[in-house]
């Protein structure tokens, strides 16, 4: 596919300029970042929906135990004798 776009002449620069650096085409550079983008998108989606599917499934109780559990190793593996949740 071919896509034309018009850029803000700032960002034409920025794209050029950090194209450069990376030893890239502005195309390659710009394609590259769409790229990363929409990865990026997706990975959060998919953690969204697992932690969604947690939710929706977990026991409240096994909740409530689990957040005890790691509010308490959190607290004893300070250096401070200072509680940080208590």
């Amino acid at each position: 596919m071919t896509l034309t776009l018009s850029l803000p002449p700032e960002l034409e620069q920025y794209l050029i300029q950090e194209a450069q650096q990376q030893g890239l085409s502005v195309e390659t550079y710009t394609l590259e970042l769409i790229q990363k983008s929409l990865l990026q998108k997706e990975k959060q989606l998919k953690i969204v929906n697992v932690l969604q599917s947690w939710i929706d499934e977990s026991d409240e109780q096994e909740q409530q135990e689990t957040g005890e559990y790691l509010i308490n190793a959190l607290d004893e593996n300070r250096l401070s004798n200072r509680n940080i949740f208590k």
